[in-house]
């Protein structure tokens, strides 16, 4: 009898266990990697290859010669390449890209400025960061990234020139902007803070804009931003006189 009660008692849990279903454990789903963010690289940002190849190529100036880099946006790079005539016959290079901002010139300052060694930097910035090419800037944001480009070139012994910004009463490419008021505070800015640094500033602004603070129309080749043959006929003596004032002043 203790025999059969035990049996039983062995029994009863292996048929229960039996009984029960056996599941398997449901496979871990695939880890996908995630998808690669697209970033701007820095090179594209700064476009540092646009002026590589001839920068390495035009080597350092001359002895004796007064080399001037007018450095800027489209209203530099259009100079001479697209409109007007860009002082044939002086030692001057246009290191202007079209569209950028001032913190994209202050990155780039270095290689397309310092490395050319030149006498003076005539500067034209501003539009395009009133425009927000590359996001919204405050005011101070755009005269810090003067103050460090002025800073980096003094501390070269490159003599400093500010241009004023050029009138614009509306872009075309950022529609319903009223830009005037800001160009006219940077204006009072860059005059001021020339006057303390030391350094010449040359005034485009007055004799090409309109009351209203619109570019006068037959010196723009887009009636609003970018000056015609004309525009720049007009700006050449601004600047010529301004680079000799410049020059005639010690290094820093």
């Amino acid at each position: 009898m203790r025999s059969l009660i035990l049996a039983v008692a062995f029994a009863i849990p292996v048929a229960l266990t039996a009984q029960q279903p056996v599941t398997q454990p449901e496979p871990t789903p695939a880890l996908k990697a995630p998808a690669p963010r697209v970033r701007p690289q820095l090179n594209e940002i700064t476009q540092f290859s646009r002026f590589a190849a001839d920068n390495e190529k035009i080597g350092a100036p001359a002895p004796g010669t007064q080399r001037v880099v007018f450095y800027g946006d489209s209203l530099t790079d259009n100079w001479g390449r697209k409109y007007g005539q860009f002082f044939p016959g002086k030692p001057y290079v246009n290191r202007g890209i079209s569209g950028q901002t001032t913190p994209q010139m202050l990155l780039r300052f270095q290689q397309d400025v310092v490395h050319l060694q030149p006498a003076a930097v005539l500067i034209l910035a501003g539009t395009n960061d009133i425009a927000e090419n590359t996001g919204p800037y405050t005011d101070a944001q755009i005269q810090d990234n003067y103050r460090s480009m002025v800073a980096i070139a003094k501390q070269n012994h490159i003599r400093v020139i500010l241009a004023s910004c050029l009138p614009a009463s509306s872009f075309p490419w950022n529609p319903g902007s009223n830009p005037s008021p800001r160009i006219l505070m940077l204006n009072a800015w860059l005059q001021k803070f020339a006057a303390e640094q030391g350094l010449i500033y040359v005034d485009y602004y007055t004799p090409i804009a309109q009351p209203d603070g619109a570019m006068k129309p037959e010196l723009a080749v887009d009636k609003f931003v970018h000056p015609n043959d004309a525009g720049y006929a007009v700006m050449e003596p601004i600047a010529a006189a301004g680079i000799a004032k410049s020059l005639a002043q010690p290094a820093p």
